[in-house]
């Protein structure tokens, strides 16, 4: 015999006043029709539940709960759970949480309901997002485990969905210059969930915001809004468009020849409905508002190319910086002060006053990684550039540029005629 929930019964019961046969409404409920059939004769006897009638286990030590809560001044108990540990080891309660808890919701009355403001944020002030994973996708004749990227203004509703293969670091900066690109502008603020490539710790207002996050949110101008753990109505927005794009924008409803394909169906698709839906702000389509909330982005800048790790580090009198266990050198003119060493994807970047000053490959076999340019200028203020390469140093780095089958026959003999 199937357990029916209370809303189940009262659907019964609705479907039998409806005139509902007994093989329809356990079509309608995905149960047997003798479930059906053994529920209708129960309500139409009216029949009462005996567990209902028994008298809970946690009624016998009210005296206690009524001495419990008088000594924290309390007329409800606020932690359950603390006052189960406390019946169990001072009064020996035999029962389990679950059976206080039913007690103290029979007993005493609900606590009050919170209420939340509902806050409409005004344009470019905010945007939200959001990850949704797609699993199972076929994509260059193969499944592959997709990630979709949303993102969507808060006061225009306009969303950008960018799809990923993954989710590390350099995809998340990946994707949010994608967002933003098609977005046409950068809010104030992006309120963000949780993740381990935004938070490195702890969650909220109170997490710790990952240094490579907070130094692309500083580059491009935007406060990172982290929300609360464990409140996904702090954004709802994004959330919703989340769930509505699952069946709007369904991957599944066909093989992609490639990522760059599902993309550029996925932007049309995204034009469609910012056409056809409505913004509550407005009253106007989505695409009319976002017009409007156009004026309100910042421009969107040269954005940065995605990194995963970034440091800050002094340059040395020699005009190399430390990061990776590689040295890598910068223009002489910054020795004495402090640089920003970005890892990209395939290069090194350092930058001072927010430009990008050196460009290194990353991950290289040497680790002494030099450019000569940028021991070469004039002095500064404050800096004496360093002493030119003398004959000697400058004939060796002609030779080594040459071609070995281009190279003197007597390279002892060159270099002799240079020091002479």
């Amino acid at each position: 015999m199937a357990k029916l929930s209370r809303e189940a019964r009262m659907s019964i019961k609705v479907l039998t006043d409806k005139g509902v046969s007994n093989r329809e409404a356990a079509r309608l409920l995905g149960v047997s029709e003798g479930c059906v059939r053994y529920h209708r004769r129960r309500q139409a006897a009216g029949a009462v539940d005996r567990r209902s009638r028994q008298v809970r286990q946690a009624a016998a030590f009210q005296a206690a709960i009524d001495a419990w809560l008088a000594a924290r001044g309390e007329q409800a108990p606020d932690n359950v759970a603390e006052l189960h540990a406390w019946l169990v080891s001072e009064h020996g309660y035999p029962g389990s949480l679950r059976s206080l808890q039913r007690y103290v919701r029979e007993a005493f009355p609900p606590p009050p309901k919170r209420a939340r403001r509902r806050v409409e944020t005004p344009p470019g002030a905010q945007a939200q997002a959001d990850w949704a994973v797609f699993p199972g996708v076929w994509v260059g004749g193969r499944q592959e485990d997709l990630l979709a990227f949303e993102m969507q203004l808060s006061w225009s509703r306009y969303p950008a969905l960018v799809w990923s293969r993954r989710k590390h670091e350099l995809a998340w900066l990946s994707v949010h210059n994608e967002a933003f690109r098609r977005l046409g502008g950068i809010p104030a603020s992006v309120r963000i969930d949780n993740e381990k490539t935004a938070v490195v710790h702890g969650a909220g207002a109170w997490g710790r915001i990952h240094p490579a996050y907070r130094a692309y949110a500083r580059m491009v101008r935007f406060h990172i809004d982290a929300c609360p753990p464990r409140a996904p109505q702090a954004k709802g927005k994004v959330e919703r468009r989340i769930r509505d794009h699952r069946s709007g924008l369904d991957p599944y409803r066909r093989h992609w020849n490639s990522l760059a394909e599902l993309q550029a169906v996925t932007d049309d698709r995204i034009r469609q409905l910012a056409r056809r839906r409505r913004c509550p702000a407005t009253g106007t389509d989505v695409e009319a508002s976002w017009q409007r909330e156009l004026a309100y982005l910042a421009p969107v800048p040269v954005l940065p190319e995605p990194f995963d790790q970034v440091g800050e580090r002094r340059v040395g009198d020699d005009c190399l910086v430390s990061f990776e266990h590689r040295s890598y050198s910068v223009p002489f003119r910054y020795v004495g002060r402090r640089v920003e060493v970005r890892g990209c994807a395939e290069t090194i970047q350092i930058l001072a006053d927010g430009q990008v000053v050196a460009t290194h490959p990353r991950h290289t076999d040497a680790r002494l990684v030099l450019d000569p340019t940028h021991f070469e200028g004039p002095s500064t203020e404050t800096v004496i550039a360093p002493p030119p390469l003398g004959r000697m140093g400058a004939r060796l780095q002609q030779l080594a540029a040459l071609p070995p089958e281009q190279r003197p026959l007597d390279l002892y003999a060159a270099l002799a005629e240079v020091a002479r």
